[in-house]
């Protein structure tokens, strides 16, 4: 015979969950620091369009329920420390930044009009003890590209990832 019981709400103590309640959302930390760079690696980022660029990329991030905790860079790459929710694939996530960045970099700067990200784009996972040195790396990226070139500095993530890449196609 089988006995099926039926949990009313008094069962549990005043605040407990009864237990088929505590998986009924979605709970996800997904944090990655993303890196893309110009097409053909140009220095078309200027000084005087960092701030706004970097401002504009946070604001594309919200408005697509995405968090930048961080995001800064030199002349041809962006750094985004970026939290993503369970909705948004990475690669979604990064057409929105680069697709919706590009367009405003068209509008707003008229002398840009050549300006375009190259196609790829780096997107390495961290946990929450790696927030804090990531967001560091990221403002200190005008300090470490006096020491390593882009190219130098992605080979390193790829490596520290261990993600295996062809080097006949990089850098891509």
């Amino acid at each position: 015979m089988l006995t099926l019981m039926i949990a009313s709400p008094s069962r549990f103590s005043n605040n407990a969950m009864p237990p088929w309640r505590l998986m009924s959302h979605t709970y996800v930390n997904s944090l990655f620091h993303v890196v893309f760079s110009t097409k053909k690696r140009k220095n078309l980022i200027t000084r005087d369009m960092e701030p706004r660029l970097w401002a504009y990329i946070g604001g594309i991030a919200r408005e697509n329920k995405m968090k930048a905790l961080a995001v800064g860079g030199v002349e041809d790459h962006v750094h985004v420390l970026l939290s993503i929710p369970a909705t948004i694939s990475v690669s979604r996530a990064m057409r929105l930044i680069k697709g919706g960045s590009s367009r405003w970099i068209h509008e707003s700067f008229p002398d840009q009009q050549g300006f375009a990200w190259q196609e790829g784009y780096g997107a390495f996972s961290i946990g929450p003890n790696g927030i804090k040195p990531t967001i560091a790396y990221i403002e200190s990226q005008r300090e470490l590209h006096q020491r390593r070139t882009f190219e130098q500095e992605f080979v390193l993530f790829l490596q520290k990832n261990g993600i295996e890449y062809d080097e006949r196609y990089y850098p891509g």
